[in-house]
């Protein structure tokens, strides 16, 4: 029987610096059976590295600079940054895109990015896996900009409006959903729309560290979530949508995949 796969993991977090092993071991004892190593400023290019090399078949990578790093491309050029990436043989370019929510980066260094990744994903014939936070509009305008020769993508972490979901859907994009589903009383929008996302566009994901569920009975201490808990999530997810649990960890576990692979 297949297992489940997380595809937002972000190993070479702090809070992971001790505890990989038993992080993971403790995921597979839960039925997680492979982990998407996301990347989120150059810097964690060969920590992640190191994580794959320990057990390569456990493991999918996803190579970029997030938004909030992205001032990273101020010091690198096109080429260099695709060697770079390169580098880590990714199964994926991102996490990409943007996020306005704090404009940590400022917009305009986020877009030039954002279109630097996508360059990278064709001419690597890679996916693109993206972020969007406070952004849509300019988001997926340059989306649609590139719409004849744009990669196959995931938007993972979605929160976003029934709206926005159409237009993500229409697009041909994967969605990628979180723990954040597990709040019903901020989100009751998302709760509505997530039933209509077909099952093969769908992927689950912790986002671990970040997100953790908010209707775990026994919360960790510091509350770091950890990919033991995607379970609980797509018990979540099988509530609000009428899936039986083993048809949603076949199907995300069977897109994960061909995404990824």
């Amino acid at each position: 029987m297949a297992g489940f796969i997380d595809i937002a993991c972000n190993f070479t977090h702090d809070s992971f610096k001790h505890n990989l092993e038993e992080v993971i071991n403790n995921a597979e004892q839960e039925g997680v059976e492979k982990f998407v190593l996301l990347c989120a400023s150059l810097f964690d290019l060969d920590p992640i590295k190191v994580i794959q090399n320990h057990a390569p078949e456990k493991y999918f990578i996803s190579a970029g600079i997030h938004p909030h790093h992205a001032k990273e491309i101020l010091k690198i050029n096109f080429d260099e940054l695709l060697s770079k990436l390169k580098s880590v043989n990714p199964h994926a370019i991102g996490e990409t895109g943007l996020d306005y929510f704090r404009n940590i980066s400022p917009p305009d260094i986020q877009k030039k990015s954002f279109s630097m990744h996508i360059e990278i994903a064709k001419e690597l014939s890679l996916p693109l896996y993206l972020h969007q936070r406070n952004a849509h509009s300019d988001f997926i305008r340059i989306i649609k900009e590139n719409k004849n020769a744009f990669p196959k993508f995931v938007v993972h972490c979605f929160t976003g409006t029934q709206e926005e979901l159409d237009e993500y859907l229409e697009l041909g994009a994967y969605i990628g959903l979180t723990g954040w589903i597990c709040d019903a009383k901020r989100n009751i929008d998302l709760r509505k729309s997530i039933k209509n996302i077909p099952i093969e566009k769908m992927m689950i994901e912790t986002d671990s560290p970040y997100l953790i569920p908010k209707n775990l009975m026994d919360k960790p201490k510091k509350n770091i979530n950890e990919p033991k808990y995607l379970p609980h999530i797509a018990n979540e997810i099988c509530e609000l949508t009428g899936y039986g649990l083993e048809e949603l960890k076949l199907a995300t576990s069977n897109n994960a995949i061909e995404f990824f692979s």
